[in-house]
């Protein structure tokens, strides 16, 4: 049964160049299995139990999406698509001020480029948000992580029990999540070294952000590397549905 989530937004995120895929067509509009990559992560919020989408993308290709992705794929969850800016965290300030006055209670802030997310990875992160303010869906790393000093000699190692690699969707409260970027935006020096919307939180509030187990599926495509395993990962869930 569905906890109450209050009326809850997909930010999804596709105004990144992705110059590390060396190609001249952006990641997010590179095709994934004959359909254009942004077109899976939308999919999934469009099947969830979200309410609305709010996709960000760069202001010369939001006639593009509009035509190309929204109508012609059928999301009718999208409320709207606002123009990124320069940093990930200029995106998603932009993306949460155009969902001022839809009376949105709780967002998910999601990478376009993650397009294996699940349907229990956004029913967690939904509930997360409703029972911890800000939650991010993460998985505990499996390697041994060494921290380098400035000549990259090893200088220290974490205890690998304690560190998650971080994924999306990232989910809060709206109202705290607004409150912190917008505190963020209103000095220069609060921008340096921001990653996440979690980092924002954390650094803009006195709020926890709890860890939410997601999946190690769950992949980012950044590089060349990163399509092969998406592919590979998209049959195999394509097989696990068949067999069901």
């Amino acid at each position: 049964m569905k906890k109450n989530t209050g009326k809850t937004a997909a930010v999804v995120l596709a105004a990144g160049q992705g110059k590390r895929m060396n190609s001249q067509v952006r990641k997010q509009f590179m095709e994934l299995e004959g359909r254009p990559l942004i077109t899976y992560a939308l999919e999934r919020f469009e099947k969830s139990e979200v309410d609305q989408i709010l996709l960000v993308t760069g202001e010369e290709e939001i006639a593009y999406c509009r035509r190309e992705i929204v109508d012609a794929y059928g999301f009718s969850k999208v409320c709207g698509i606002a123009a990124g800016g320069k940093e990930r965290y200029h995106s998603v300030c932009n993306g949460l001020r155009a969902l001022q006055g839809m009376g949105i209670t709780h967002v998910l802030i999601h990478d376009g480029a993650r397009p294996l997310i699940t349907e229990k990875i956004i029913r967690d992160a939904m509930e997360g948000a409703a029972e911890y303010e800000a939650c991010v869906i993460a998985v505990p790393v499996k390697d041994t992580i060494k921290v380098a000093d400035e000549e990259r000699f090893a200088a220290e190692t974490p205890r690998r029990d304690r560190l998650w690699q971080i994924q999306t969707p990232q989910a809060f409260s709206y109202s705290l999540i607004s409150a912190a970027y917008e505190k963020l935006m209103s000095r220069e020096e609060y921008q340096q070294g921001v990653t996440d919307d979690a980092m924002v939180v954390e650094s803009m509030t006195d709020r926890k952000v709890k860890l939410i187990m997601g999946d190690y599926t769950n992949i980012k495509v950044t590089t060349p590397e990163d399509m092969v395993l998406a592919e590979a990962f998209l049959r195999m869930q394509k097989d696990l549905w068949k067999n069901i």
